[in-house]
C-alpha cells in the first residue's frame, strides 16, 4: 500500500481517535506524518505507537485556536520533512448536551475557538504553503449538524455548518490552482469523544439513545480513515470541491439490517455505555 509514498501529511488533534487513525492509516500509506495535540504526554504516546508500527512521524503540541502556534506547526513540517502535501483539518470539541442557554460561555466559546478558528487558521496556514507550489490536499473535517442544526447541541452543529460553507466557499475560490480542497464527513465514530460524554445538569438521561445510535451506526477510527485516505490519494485529484460522508442511505440502513440479525441469531449486543459527566448550568 503506497498510495502516499513521498508525501508529507499534517494531522491536528492527531494524537488520538480519529485524529490518530487517519495518522496511521496515512502512515502505511507511505506518507511521513506530522501530527498535533494540546497535550504533550498525549502527543508523546501517539507518537511512540507511531514509531512502534514503522511510521515516520513527528509532532508538536498546538492549541489550534492560536495563529503563533499553527503557524510554528506549518514551520515545524517543513523543517522536519521539506513540504506539506496534505493538511487535515480534524481537530474539534464538542459542548456539553443541553441547551445552549444554559451552557457555560467560556465553554462554548471554546468550541467555537477550536472549531472554527482552528479550521480558519489551518486552512489558511496549508494554503500558504500548498498554493505556490500549485499542489496540496486541503481536508477540513465536518460532523453532525453540517447540514442543520441540531438542538441541545449548538455549539458543535453551528461549528460544523460554518465549517462546510467555508470550505465550499474556499474550494470555489482556489480552483485551477492545484490544490484540492474538500470538506469529509466521517460518520459516528466509535472514540473517547462520543463515549465520554458531558450533559448539563437534568439532561443527562437525553442522552440515552446515544447508546443505540452507538450500536447501529458507530465505526471504528479505520473505517473512515481508509475515506480519508482516498481524500488524500491521487484518485481524488481535480475534485476540488468535493464532499465526503461515511454515513449514507447504504451504511445507515446496513447498521439496521446487522442489528436486527444479531437479535435473531441472538448474539449478545455490544457495549455501548457511555461515561456521561454532568456540567453545573450557567446562571
Amino acid at each position: 500500500m503506497n498510495e502516499l509514498n513521498n508525501k508529507v501529511a499534517v494531522v491536528t488533534g492527531g494524537t488520538r481517535g480519529l485524529g490518530l487513525g487517519i495518522a496511521e492509516t496515512y502512515a502505511a500509506a507511505g506518507a511521513k506524518v506530522v501530527i498535533a495535540g494540546r497535550s504533550q504526554s498525549t502527543l508523546d504516546r501517539a507518537l511512540k505507537t507511531l514509531h512502534d508500527q514503522g511510521a515516520v512521524a513527528a509532532g508538536i503540541s498546538c492549541d489550534v485556536s492560536d495563529l503563533e502556534q499553527v503557524e510554528a506547526l506549518g514551520r515545524y513540517a517543513i523543517e522536519s520533512y521539506g513540504k506539506i502535501d496534505i493538511w487535515v483539518n480534524n481537530a474539534g470539541l464538542s459542548a456539553p448536551f443541553g441547551p445552549t442557554v444554559s451552557t457555560p460561555i467560556p465553554t462554548f466559546m471554546n468550541v467555537i475557538n477550536t472549531n472554527i478558528i482552528g479550521v480558519y487558521y489551518g486552512s489558511m496556514v496549508a494554503l500558504r504553503h500548498m498554493l505556490p507550489q500549485g499542489s496540496g490536499k486541503l481536508i477540513n473535517l465536518l460532523g453532525r449538524g453540517d447540514k442543520k442544526g441540531v438542538p441541545f447541541q449548538n455549539a458543535y452543529s453551528a461549528s460544523k455548518v460554518w465549517v462546510r460553507n467555508f470550505t465550499t466557499s474556499l474550494a470555489k475560490e482556489n480552483k485551477d490552482s492545484g490544490v484540492d480542497i474538500f470538506s469529509f464527513n466521517p460518520g459516528l465514530v466509535d472514540t473517547d469523544m462520543i463515549r465520554q460524554v458531558e450533559a448539563i445538569n437534568g439532561y443527562e438521561k437525553r442522552l440515552k439513545p446515544l447508546e443505540t445510535v452507538i450500536r447501529l451506526w458507530a465505526n471504528p477510527p479505520e473505517v473512515p480513515a481508509q475515506k480519508a485516505l482516498w481524500l488524500a490519494s491521487s484518485a481524488s485529484d481535480g475534485k476540488n470541491g468535493l464532499s465526503v460522508t461515511v454515513l449514507d442511505f447504504k451504511t445507515t440502513v446496513g447498521g439496521l439490517l446487522r442489528d436486527a440479525w444479531r437479535r435473531i441469531t441472538r448474539q449478545p449486543a455490544p457495549d455501548t455505555s457511555l461515561d456521561i459527566t454532568t456540567v453545573m448550568a450557567e446562571k
